[in-house]
């Protein structure tokens, strides 16, 4: 059934009236004064239609540890999405279910390039990575993006959509393009990205682009998780000084300076010019490797083979000085703290006796009759208590 709704003819500042074949017809209420005839409509009774009705789509059917693990390896990316959005998950069942998936395909992971991508907010960061990935799949790689978006403050979810952004990058039969929520973290480090990364590794992804949002000190977490890390910046914009005062420079294997087409050219060399100059009297960001600047239009491409053989030349240097392997290494034993801490953390909030406490502690603090070392003290010794408790019962 769908309903039929038309215009007639009438006088504006009619609130009710009707057409030739007598249907009664309202004037809404937010129509102006003398709006017009327009706004009056008129709903007759709906007629039969050959349109099939809607049904709810149908939940997914649950999938096995075999399956999740048999689809990742097969680069399967309906199932590769799941999986992530599976270790993403902050259920206990699933984060259970997530480690031993990831167990199982670890072995298949690691043979990646992984470059983070940072920059200023509009220096280009999400146009520079869809050309730099079309140009890549062109090649024959497959490549991933991992596109760590802010989370929105109601739902957790990310906001930007970097599908939306890189329209071009996401119809590519060889790429994998996965928006994170950062979880509100600082810099917009998502918690389960390197989780992700190992999904996508074990899945056949040879290129790994993160690109992370906005600058700050936390993209240093980033750095933590990479190969190689690229800072994007604008001329003209006050971005070299921005960066320094950040930090962020310090960190950069290489600083690209985007937008260098147009009457821009001129501009992007001269800010290449003093960011090298600046790179020089910098301690190196990685052992044996001479940061450098350099510029590149992700509108038409100029400077983007240049981008990828500096990145290339990187991987074989370091691999050469033995950096690389012992920088994923170092990597390694990073995620293992950091999880460490995630998983003491969830055991401290799920403890009862802690959730009990915690309201009365906060309010007490916000008022200011504890301070919030005495109130840290007291639920820290409650936890203490309750699991001595727990492990006795046990």
């Amino acid at each position: 059934m769908e309903e039929d709704t038309h215009h007639c003819g009438t006088d504006a500042h009619q609130t009710e009236a009707s057409c030739g074949s007598g249907e009664a017809r309202q004037l809404p209420e937010w129509a102006p004064e003398g709006g017009g005839e327009g706004f009056f409509s008129e709903v007759r009774p709906g007629r039969e239609t050959d349109a099939v009705p809607f049904r709810p789509a149908k939940k997914l059917a649950e999938l096995s540890i075999d399956e999740y693990e048999k689809g990742v390896l097969e680069g399967n990316r309906t199932i590769l999405a799941r999986a992530i959005t599976l270790v993403e998950s902050n259920l206990p069942a699933h984060q259970e279910k997530a480690a031993e998936l990831l167990r199982r395909v670890q072995g298949k992971a690691g043979g990646s390039i992984r470059v983070g991508i940072t920059g200023v907010p509009g220096a280009g960061k999400s146009t520079l990575i869809e050309a730099l990935g079309m140009k890549l799949c062109r090649e024959g790689h497959k490549v991933a993006v991992m596109a760590i978006d802010p989370s929105s403050t109601r739902s957790g979810g990310s906001v930007l959509g970097d599908k939306t952004r890189m329209e071009l990058l996401s119809r590519e039969e060889n790429a994998f393009i996965r928006p994170s929520p950062s979880g509100g973290a600082l810099g917009g480090v998502a918690r389960k990205s390197r989780e992700t990364l190992v999904l996508c590794e074990a899945a056949g992804y040879d290129i790994a682009l993160i690109e992370t949002v906005g600058v700050g000190q936390s993209e240093v977490t980033v750095r933590s998780m990479v190969d190689f890390f690229l800072l994007v910046l604008i001329a003209g914009a006050g971005d070299d000084l921005q960066g320094i005062k950040k930090g962020v420079i310090e960190i950069a294997d290489t600083i690209a300076i985007n937008k260098a087409d147009g009457d821009n050219v001129s501009r992007a060399r001269a800010a290449m010019t003093d960011m090298n100059q600046v790179l020089h009297y910098l301690q190196q960001a990685t052992e044996g490797w001479n940061s450098r600047s350099m510029t590149v239009s992700a509108r038409t491409g100029d400077g983007l083979k240049e981008l990828w053989d500096t990145v290339l030349e990187f991987r074989a240097n370091t691999q050469k000085s033995g950096v690389w392997e012992a920088r994923r290494r170092e990597q390694d034993v990073e995620w293992m703290h950091s999880m460490i801490d995630e998983a003491l953390r969830n055991l401290f909030r799920r403890d009862p006796t802690v959730a009990a406490l915690l309201p009365r502690l906060e309010n007490a603090v916000a008022r200011g009759t504890l301070p919030p070392a005495a109130a840290t003290i007291e639920l820290i010794d409650a936890f203490s208590r309750s699991r001595g408790t727990a492990s006795q019962s046990r």
